[in-house]
């Protein structure tokens, strides 16, 4: 499949692409915490990067009866 596009088409993609990038940025800004982890929550973080990089997995049934 191919696409053509002008000039001032791929420009106004462009742009709209510049300004989607900027609104993601300002919603990460709001939603990430303010505050720095502390050593505990940092060692917990690592913990679950590890995790997700070895492919562990949850069963949500398992999940459920642990949260309550």
């Amino acid at each position: 499949m191919t696409v053509t596009v002008n000039e001032n088409e791929l420009k106004m993609v462009l742009e709209k692409l510049d300004s989607v990038q900027l609104e993601i940025l300002r919603l990460r800004a709001m939603l990430l915490p303010q505050e720095e982890a502390t050593a505990e929550e940092k060692k917990q973080i690592k913990a679950a990067k590890n995790e997700i990089e070895s492919g562990s997995k949850v069963i949500a049934e398992d999940l459920v009866k642990e949260i309550g």
